[in-house]
């Protein structure tokens, strides 16, 4: 099901739910310019960090891998960021969202147990 369009399309959602948590927390936790810089930039390096590593032939992706990666690192590159975002969150006092997104990440991985499998061992 890892693979399905409507697991990626969660997926897609769920990573866009990332980085606006990553933003909230930026704007929320602190002040001056450093609220604005850290609302922009946070989210910006993460997806640049997420979309740059990559495994190559990855079909829940494009296929192309900028960096390539092994499939372990990219798995724990996803929980990493899905982590940070819900860290980031509680911090700013969203805890029931970061609660909420945190069990939908959950779920989505539940539901991808094919490319799990795919990404440990390629």
């Amino acid at each position: 099901m890892g693979f399905h369009p409507i697991n990626l399309l969660l997926r897609f959602v769920l990573e866009l739910a990332a980085l606006a948590g990553l933003a909230w927390w930026g704007w929320k936790t602190h002040t001056g310019a450093a609220h604005m810089a850290l609302a922009v930039l946070t989210p910006a390096l993460v997806a640049t960090i997420w979309g740059l590593f990559a495994v190559p032939g990855d079909r829940s992706r494009n296929g192309k891998a900028p960096v390539a990666v092994p499939g372990k690192i990219r798995l724990v590159l996803e929980l990493a960021v899905f982590a940070a975002a819900v860290a980031a969150l509680a911090m700013s006092g969203a805890l029931a969202i970061a609660l909420l997104l945190a069990l939908a990440v959950a779920v989505h991985y539940l539901l991808s147990a094919d490319r799990i499998d795919w990404l440990v061992h390629h």
